[in-house]
């Protein structure tokens, strides 16, 4: 990342969102990404990463594939799951997927490996989730096995073993990125520190300065594993949308969000999302990045100083608007709201 990662990088996280009425559907969502990240690349964002999900209402089953077709055509972006379910996944297929598209943009390709924030994958792919600890813990040691070496010897309880074999194309960066996304677990901020992982967290609610303990935890495993704190590279990905005025994009955003949230809310058990609660956390200290290009910076600028960030990805994903709204937030981000933040980060 060089020394742009010292100041802060900015990008887009998205899932494909699909809608259900069936107004967008997901092959013309995934034609979207493209234009999405096409746009992000022209107006100088530095990364966009798309979540794999299995469900009917998303499109994104396939991150690498989607990426892979916007690489040839893109100069600089960086080109990123959000997450890979690493648990119902092959990470030789996985590392073999991300090398190639590491070969179509000329070394963009990352990986953020995560558990996912839905289980349907696991009975997908014949996994129990009983073993959600014991799979992921196992998938990413050979994973990081297999971006170390070109021939891997390894065994595992839930994976046939593999006895000197190469694992191919390699990635030409080396070697390839692998952040550990997180929701908030102090264990995976732990294990990040300690492997010297750069970490992502997901932070959907409440406010972000609440990360602020998992941040020193993982930084004080890092120097007890004996990795250079300084040299750590931490994210967060949280909802946004930008207009020209806040009041703008408040009202533009808020029957988009509270269909979603309340989407999971009847799936999960929670509390019904409130216009309260829409305001509470697009409150400056608070977890939603909604207003006009100003105040998401001061938002932004806040998150990097109570969380030392060097990466603030913006989660655009909102099916129910018109896409050239989204482009418009993809194109505020880039042109007013980076400026804003990497001015004011190149004075301190």
């Amino acid at each position: 990342m060089g020394e742009q990662a010292k100041i802060m990088e900015l990008g887009i996280t998205t899932f494909l969102q699909t809608d259900k009425h069936g107004d967008v559907s997901p092959a013309e969502r995934i034609r979207q990404a493209i234009e999405e990240i096409h746009l992000a690349d022209q107006v100088g964002l530095d990364i966009y990463a798309i979540g794999e999900h299995h469900r009917t209402d998303y499109a994104s089953s396939s991150p690498a594939v989607i990426l892979a077709a916007a690489a040839p055509t893109t100069k600089r972006i960086r080109l990123s799951s959000a997450v890979t379910v690493l648990s119902s996944d092959d990470p030789v297929r996985v590392y073999q997927d991300f090398a190639t598209l590491d070969s179509l943009s000329k070394g963009r390709a990352e990986i953020m490996a995560g558990r996912g924030s839905f289980i349907e994958s696991f009975p997908l792919f014949g996994y129990d989730l009983k073993d959600y600890e014991a799979l992921y813990e196992e998938k990413l040691e050979l994973l990081l096995k297999i971006r170390a070496s070109e021939k891997v010897t390894w065994r595992g309880g839930h994976r046939p073993a593999i006895d000197n074999m190469g694992i191919y194309p390699r990635a030409l960066q080396n070697p390839l990125p692998v952040w550990i996304g997180t929701g908030g677990s102090p264990e995976s901020a732990i294990r990040a520190g300690v492997l010297g992982l750069p970490v992502i967290f997901s932070i959907i609610g409440g406010m972000p300065e609440r990360f602020a303990p998992l941040v020193r935890l993982y930084k004080e495993a890092a120097e007890k594993a004996g990795h250079d704190s300084s040299k750590l590279q931490i994210a967060t990905h949280s909802h946004g949308f930008i207009a020209d005025s806040s009041e703008v994009a408040a009202e533009r955003y808020f029957p988009v969000i509270a269909t979603q949230m309340n989407q999971l809310a009847r799936e999960r058990g929670w509390s019904p999302y409130t216009r309260d609660s829409f305001e509470a956390s697009r409150d400056i200290r608070g977890a939603l990045y909604v207003g006009d290009p100003e105040y998401v910076a001061e938002k932004i600028l806040l998150a990097q100083k109570n969380l030392s960030l060097t990466r603030f990805l913006m989660y655009v994903d909102f099916s129910t608007l018109p896409h050239r709204e989204l482009l418009r937030t993809i194109e505020l981000l880039g042109t007013k709201v980076a400026p804003i933040v990497r001015k004011e980060l190149a004075k301190q």
